[in-house]
């Protein structure tokens, strides 16, 4: 069975478009690997992702929106642990001086 990822992401706030670059780039990345990515609608300022229904990253957990090589190694890690993601493979920033995936975009809704 190939691996599906799920993108949960608020439709009050209007993160689809962030659902649908990450989807786009989880497609590139592990075109040979992944069986499915889905976009799923939700409601109350949502963004997680889902590797074979296992929570990988929660936004209001982690109190910021993921970078896209920290969602690549997440992923990889679940799919692929011995996949070279060569750039994306260094150590992300921390969510304190990484700007523009602290959790600035709030949901009026949550």
């Amino acid at each position: 069975m190939t691996p599906r990822v799920e993108i949960h992401y608020c439709t009050q706030c209007r993160w689809l478009l962030r659902a649908g670059w990450m989807a786009q780039e989880l497609l590139t990345t592990f075109s040979d690997t992944l069986g499915e990515v889905a976009l799923v609608p939700q409601k109350g300022g949502v963004f997680t992702v889902y590797v074979d229904s296992e929570l990988v990253f929660d936004r209001k957990t982690e109190g910021r929106f993921p970078e896209m090589k920290e969602v690549k190694q997440l992923v990889r890690n679940k799919v692929a642990p011995s996949m070279d993601l060569g750039h994306s493979d260094t150590v992300v920033k921390s969510k304190t001086t990484d700007v523009g995936t602290q959790l600035d975009e709030v949901c009026p809704n949550e």
